[in-house]
């Protein structure tokens, strides 16, 4: 992954520090700023180094509890629209999120926790697109998801990967730069 990111000339930050943990699963960049998840697998040193790299955005920690992490019920679903979902662990992050930040955002409550990971795209020939999870895996969300009228609803299926904690976002680097193939 690292001689893909180099060949795109990213910058490449390496976090050296061995007391540092920091899951991909637990930031949440909202185009604003970061949401950082303290769970098993981030630990607040690792939401120090991010906030130290990205030092033009407010980072915000969040406890984790009864979940993998923080994008394990919550995602980006528009520019300004947090999917979450409903369990209590949820909505208890979604308030610490709300109380954090100077911002405030649209939120899609979706019944499903696993169902509020899901991947918002703003393609230039496209417009708002979103990925989500099959109707067939979560039926009760996907009718959320059907109510955003301006996106281009795309449904996934993840079953297989859910079995061994894989959502949306998991297996997605998202990188914004023009292509030059």
């Amino acid at each position: 992954m690292k001689r893909v990111l180099e060949s795109l000339n990213l910058n490449i930050v390496e976090m050296v520090d061995e007391n540092a943990t920091l899951d991909g699963g637990d930031v949440l960049f909202t185009g604003r700023e970061f949401f950082v998840g303290l769970s098993r697998r981030t630990n607040q040193r690792g939401a120090e180094i991010l906030a130290d790299t990205f030092k033009d955005y407010a980072v915000s920690t969040v406890p984790v509890h009864d979940s993998l992490h923080l994008k394990s019920f919550c995602s980006m679903a528009g520019p300004n629209l947090i999917a979450i979902g409903s369990s209590e662990a949820a909505q208890k992050a979604l308030k610490t999120m709300q109380q954090m930040s100077d911002h405030r955002y649209d939120k899609l409550t979706v019944p499903d926790d696993a169902a509020a990971n899901c991947i918002y795209l703003n393609i230039p020939s496209k417009g708002h697109v979103l990925l989500h999870r099959a109707p067939e895996e979560y039926p009760e969300s996907a009718k959320v998801f059907e109510k955003l009228k301006d996106h281009m609803l795309i449904p996934i299926a993840n079953t297989e990967l859910e079995k061994v904690d894989g959502s949306l976002t998991c297996c997605s680097v998202l990188i914004n730069k023009a292509s030059e193939l």
